[in-house]
């Protein structure tokens, strides 16, 4: 058995064992696999292992691997989930099954007048800032409603939920630092409850280190990446 194939299996079990816990069903609960800096042989160890559904970060390394031949697999699909700029939306939008960080009505219309004009409705979440500290990009808690209803009224977009990335700090003891996330995900979780019926899809929360808490607060697709192919390597891409 593939070290990733190992890994999945074991993943799932954990996932299994929280969706039980929870009542819920694991067939309701999306992985997916952040194959970033993954090259293009371990994908295609993935999809052998059972996974079909793949998050990529970053625009150029991304289009090299959608349009690989070798990942020309039928029921292959591709979530953006990096930051996006409004210049690489052309790049992005044809290529993605759901885009998970737009981070204001601006760029979900951007999108939608990519979509629009070649006759596809793009599928998006809206990204949420779940960490004050942060200055990376995401809608503040307090404005996500208002937003989510102007990106709902786009017609070359559909909103189908929200994303999240939980607050990391290295200096909490690990319970607190479990806690922290948990009312983090349990706030994303409230505001993904309070979105029109049409676009509560995908609440996207979750990765390697708290992908079980954010099943627990709601989550039903999970980002997994470190846990799956193990500690990357990044070459400055």
């Amino acid at each position: 058995m593939s070290e990733i194939k190992s890994n999945y299996g074991h993943i799932q079990a954990r996932v299994q064992e929280v969706a039980v816990r929870t009542g819920r069903d694991l067939a309701d609960i999306l992985i997916v696999a952040v194959s970033k800096t993954q090259p293009v042989d371990r994908i295609l160890e993935a999809y052998e292992a059972g996974i079909r559904d793949f998050g990529e970060s970053y625009v150029q390394e991304a289009i090299q691997k959608i349009d690989d031949p070798a990942l020309q697999l039928p029921d292959i699909r591709w979530h953006f989930i990096g930051h996006l700029q409004s210049n690489k939306v052309r790049f992005v939008e044809p290529r993605f099954q759901l885009i998970h960080s737009v981070d204001s009505v601006r760029l979900a219309t951007e999108i939608s007048k990519r979509a629009a004009a070649s006759g596809r409705v793009a599928r998006i979440l809206l990204e949420v800032k779940l960490d004050s500290r942060d200055t990376r990009a995401g809608i503040e808690p307090e404005c996500a409603i208002k937003e989510a209803l102007g990106a709902q009224a786009l017609t070359g977009v559909r909103l189908e939920g929200l994303m999240g990335i939980a607050p990391y700090d290295p200096d909490l003891q690990a319970g607190a630092r479990a806690e922290t996330t948990r009312r983090a995900f349990h706030r994303l979780n409230s505001l993904f409850c309070q979105l029109p019926d049409a676009c509560r899809q995908t609440l996207s929360m979750g990765m390697t280190g708290d992908y079980e808490i954010a099943i627990e607060e709601g989550a039903n697709l999970v980002r997994i990446g470190t846990a799956l192919f193990g500690n990357r390597t990044y070459s400055g891409t």
